[in-house]
This record gives structure tokens, sequence and C-alpha cells, in this order.
């Protein structure tokens, strides 16, 4: 009984390591696929931004704080995205990530964007964030969904921004609803003092144009400002120019994991060649319409994907 009670803990532990093994490898083809995106942009612009947003720990070899930062990935990116740091919806600080950042800063930028469910915290939260050295963007409970443009301008900035690391603050408009046509979207955004901008590349199903983005590299006073067309690289989204008709879950086969809370999102197999040719590497990719369109960069939501799903070689 006791040797079947130690295979069986043996067993356990095995596939423990292999179910951490697996996923160490996930990491690693995320890190590979972030680097192959910026490495395909910049051969059409040498500055091109990349910012992956969550994921924290992929600035480590192994995804793994003890193994050492990851020079080759460090290089590849100019920033970190992270949303709900301090604010997790009880209002908790998610502590081990926090320390990642707070190493992190020192090489890149970091732009946290919380949910502050109760309004009056909001102070509190530019506050800390600005204490820690991040730019910080807080959605308040009426804008969870990054559809609404505040009212004032966080760390406003009368200086030109042409790099990353220059910014003091940032807007993250990726939902257009609440804008009847593009010109009145455009106009809004023109009118705000933002060093940053990030922004979809579509306005319903139309792609931005290099002129609209011309007009929003300029702030109202006169200076640079960058703009940011985000992507999604970690899940399908079933209403994307790329999405045919007679896709669902596992069919392709890298449609693979239902994105809880996300019912038109599917987790993909991120290190399969037919979902990278749809984000970079050729004329019709995603990457090459934003670098078509005249952004300065992306930000690239998800890369957290390796999170749930195990790569077999």
């Amino acid at each position: 009984m006791k040797r079947l009670l130690l295979l069986l803990i043996l067993l356990v532990m095995l596939a423990s390591c292999s179910k951490e093994k697996k996923s160490q490898k996930a990491a690693l083809k995320m890190q590979e696929f972030i680097q192959d995106i910026a490495a395909y942009a910049r051969t059409y612009n040498s500055t091109f931004i990349i910012v992956p947003q969550n994921g924290e720990e992929l600035i480590y070899n192994e995804a793994d704080q003890s193994e050492g930062l990851n020079e080759n990935y460090i290089a590849a990116i100019n920033g970190i995205g992270s949303e709900d740091i301090f604010y997790t919806g009880t209002q908790g600080i998610d502590a081990w990530r926090l320390e990642i950042l707070r190493e992190a800063k020192n090489r890149l930028k970091v732009m946290v964007s919380d949910y502050v469910t109760n309004e009056a915290d909001i102070p509190l939260f530019v506050q800390k964030t600005t204490d820690e050295g991040f730019i910080c963007f807080p959605r308040s409970f009426d804008n969870e969904g990054y559809t609404d443009i505040p009212d004032s301008v966080i760390n406003d900035n009368n200086l030109s921004v042409n790099l990353l690391n220059q910014a003091q603050n940032y807007l993250y408009l990726i939902n257009p609803e609440n804008y009847s046509n593009k010109e009145q979207f455009i106009s809004a955004i023109d009118s705000t003092n933002f060093d940053v901008i990030i922004l979809d590349l579509f306005f319903n199903e139309n792609t931005l144009t290099s002129s609209d983005l011309s007009l929003l590299k300029t702030k109202p006073n006169g200076n640079r400002r960058l703009v940011l067309a985000y992507i999604n690289i970690g899940a399908a989204e079933n209403w994307r120019y790329y999405w045919q008709d007679n896709w669902e879950l596992n069919d392709p086969n890298w449609l693979k994991e239902p994105y809880e809370g996300y019912s038109e999102e599917i987790w993909v197999e991120f290190w399969n060649k037919e979902w990278q040719d749809i984000i970079y590497g050729n004329n019709d990719s995603y990457i090459k319409k934003i670098i078509d369109a005249g952004f300065d960069g992306a930000y690239l939501d998800n890369v957290e994907g390796y999170y749930f799903l195990y790569y077999n070689d």
C-alpha cells in the first residue's frame, strides 16, 4: 500500500513537471513570436514600437524570475502594458506582477491600465503609478471596455514625444462605439493632448488611413505624439477581416480554447504558422496593414495566451 502511494505521488510529481515544462516551452514560443513580429516590422520602420500587454514575466529567461533577464526579448520591445495591477476587483495589489514591473521600468516604459471601480479612488491610483515611475490610464466603472476619452489628461505634457520613454500619459481607446462616424472619432481624439494614443486599426470595418494618422500624430499644442495600433496576437476575434465563416473552436485545429468571458474570441496556438501568417510576415498580414496605415507601433494584446496552452514538440 505504501509503495502504491509513493508511486502515485511520483506520477503526480512527474505530471506536474511535464506541465511546467510544456508551459515554459509555450512561454518561449511567445517570446520568439513577439521578437519575430518586431524584427519584421522594423524592416519597414526601424523605429517601430512594440509594447506587449500582460505576460510581464516574459522579460525573464523561461518566463522565470530566477533565470535572469532575457536580453533578446527586452531588446525587441519598447515597453510593457499591464492591466489591473493595483485594482483587481477587490482593490488588492498584484504584488508579484508589480515586482516584475519595478525591475522592468529600468529598461522599458511601463504603461498600467486599471479598472478602478470607485471613481473617487482614481487620484490614489494615479499617485501610486506616478510614485512607481509608470504612466497610467484609469478606467472608471463606465469605461471598462476602453470606449471613453477622459475629461482631463494626467501629467499633461507640453513637450514633443518622439520616443516611448518620453511619454508622460496615454489614451487607450480601442472601442469606437460612442462615435457615429470616423470623422467624429478622429476629431475627438485629435483635440486631446495625450502623449500616446492606443487605437484599433479599424473604425468599424474600415482601416484608418495615413491621412488619419498624420492628423493624430500632432497634439493641439503643435507637438509630436505617438500613435500605436492595438492588435490581439493571442486570441482570434470572429469579427476581424481574417475570420472565415466556417471557422469554429478546433476548426482550424489551432483555434484551441474558449476565451472565458469573451464569447467572440478563441485562444489560439500562436506558434502555428497559419496564425502567424495572419499576424505578420506578408503583405496581407495584420502588422503590415498597421505599418501601411502609418502607425508608430503596435500594442500586442493577450501575450499571456501561453498560460492557457501547452506547447508540444
